[in-house]
């Protein structure tokens, strides 16, 4: 059974999360003061101590959950070596999961990501703009809400859910109209605004530039990506202007898993704070077997049953 490393998404952040890793381990650490220098402020103090507040901020947020999730990965492959037949993660994951490949090296993905998040939140705070939770409707009734709202499909975690970006008002209205057509559950959802969609448009415009600084390689095994659900090719350009579309565009995590099924992978590894990846795997296919790698406790539960295989 081959195994799939896969790299948590923004909403993960928890105050607390890595400093058992960091203090159990000098090489952990060290990740964390490398990000203080590299970004110049102390995201090792928001990362142990926060405040939440300060965490959800999506400059802090994005690259502050790839250190947690790269030390966690690395911590594992530390202590027990794992080759991994594919990688991926849900919107930061995916950079995440680029720099576990060797696609990019540490420093230059915090740069990135800091960048992301930034621009993103600019253009968060420019137009008001979120994102709602769809549970249990059918392509017809899903298609039929994001044309009576305008709202766009922003995120297929699963068949059974979606997310849908949209103004304030098209989110307001989604909650409405969902429950006028059927459908089991519209959750509206607490994030800064309308991500993977056109409100993005600014923030994909100024990280272009970033992203042409910055070398990228051939990925060492496959990195699935979020826009075609397949794996990147070796062709740098190609990884650079997917990852731009996937500022704007759907990602489509149920395509990932397939895709890594499709690698032969029936073991998920998700590195980083929560387990909201697992969770999605196993309603993907409830016969995939989840691990976590999120702190020193789950490291070596997961350890233990790689050892028990």
């Amino acid at each position: 059974m081959n195994d799939c490393c896969i790299f948590a998404g923004q909403g993960a952040q928890t105050p607390g999360m890595g400093k058992d890793f960091a203090e159990a381990d000098a090489e952990a650490m060290a990740l964390f003061d490398k990000a203080n220098a590299v970004l110049g402020f102390d995201l090792k103090k928001t990362c142990f101590e926060g405040p939440a507040e300060e965490l959800t901020k999506s400059n802090i947020c994005q690259p502050a959950i790839f250190v947690t999730s790269y030390a966690a990965y690395m911590a594992l492959q530390k202590r027990r070596g794992v080759q991994f037949a594919a990688a991926a993660g849900l919107s930061l994951g995916e950079w995440s999961a680029l720099c576990a490949a060797g696609v990019l090296d540490f420093d230059s993905t915090l740069k990135v990501l800091e960048a992301r998040g930034r621009f993103m939140q600019e253009a968060c705070e420019a137009v008001p703009s979120g994102m709602i939770a769809i549970v249990g409707a059918t392509p017809e009734q899903l298609a039929a809400l994001c044309e009576k709202t305008g709202c766009t499909v922003a995120n297929v975690n699963s068949a059974a859910q979606q997310v849908l970006s949209g103004s304030k008002d098209q989110v307001a209205a989604a909650a409405t109209a969902a429950k006028e057509l059927g459908i089991k559950r519209a959750i509206p959802l607490a994030t800064a605004g309308a991500f993977h969609s056109k409100f993005m448009q600014p923030a994909r415009e100024k990280l272009a530039p970033v992203l042409d600084e910055v070398t990228f390689s051939a990925p060492k095994f496959p990195v699935l990506s979020n826009v075609t659900g397949k794996p990147h090719s070796s062709d740098p350009g190609e990884i650079k202007a997917l990852m731009l579309e996937q500022v704007t565009g759907a990602t489509n995590w149920a395509a990932d898993v397939e895709a890594a099924k499709a690698l032969g992978c029936g073991r998920f590894v998700e590195f980083g704070p929560g387990k909201v990846l697992s969770g999605l795997v196993k309603k993907i296919d409830a016969s995939l077997v989840t691990l976590n790698v999120g702190d020193a406790a789950s490291l070596e539960a997961t350890i233990a049953a790689l050892d028990a295989q």
